[in-house]
């Protein structure tokens, strides 16, 4: 089985969503290893010391039955200005696998686009490296129907400052523009108008 992977936001000698991370981690780990004990991921990471020079770190913690691999590496953020639609009934992703070579494929598809917006079975899931959520000028709304549940769409769930439901591909219509979430993104700092998704 391929290993997993939780990639982590480590900045200013802080380790973020932490709590987030450390359940999906051990979940993964339940549920397809069998492992029941409880780790910590905070009792595993060492912040490097160039968190202090103001670098945002990406923490990679690759796994299986039991930790592989720690990295520390540079956090270079992406300009995502445009979608396009790509239609994939197939496609399973439920958890972080470190193998993305089939939404590598994917996203290949997104011809002059900066990035992929996966539609499974006529409903919206997930870009190619985020989860995604749109605004409707008086909510946030992130579809029920994710290939990964990611940290921060759960951190933003739990507290209330987003709420999901089923968006089919005909609903995009409905809203004004939409946001890109991830480890490392908060809601609204990657805004694309829902008319540059293709």
């Amino acid at each position: 089985m391929c290993l997993l992977v939780e990639t982590i936001k480590i900045a200013g000698n802080e380790i973020y969503n932490l709590e987030f991370h450390n359940s999906r981690f051990n979940t993964s780990r339940q549920k397809l290893f069998k492992q029941h004990n409880f780790i910590n991921l905070a009792d595993l990471i060492k912040i490097p010391d160039t968190t202090e020079k103001g670098v945002i770190l990406k923490c990679r913690v690759l796994y299986d039955q039991k930790i592989q691999k720690i990295e520390y590496l540079p956090y270079e953020r992406k300009i995502i200005n445009s979608l396009k639609i790509v239609e994939d009934n197939t496609i399973q992703y439920a958890y972080k696998y470190a193998d993305r070579d089939y939404i590598k494929k994917l996203y290949e598809e997104r011809g002059d686009c900066d990035d992929i917006l996966i539609v499974k079975g006529h409903f919206i899931s997930d870009t190619s490296f985020c989860n995604i959520v749109f605004y409707d000028g008086n909510k946030w709304i992130t579809p029920s129907t994710p290939l990964l549940k990611g940290t921060k769409r759960s951190m933003l769930l739990k507290t209330g400052k987003i709420s999901e439901d089923e968006l089919k591909l005909s609903d995009i219509n409905k809203f004004r523009y939409c946001s890109l979430i991830n480890a490392f993104l908060d809601l609204d700092e990657i805004r694309i108008d829902c008319y540059n998704i293709f």
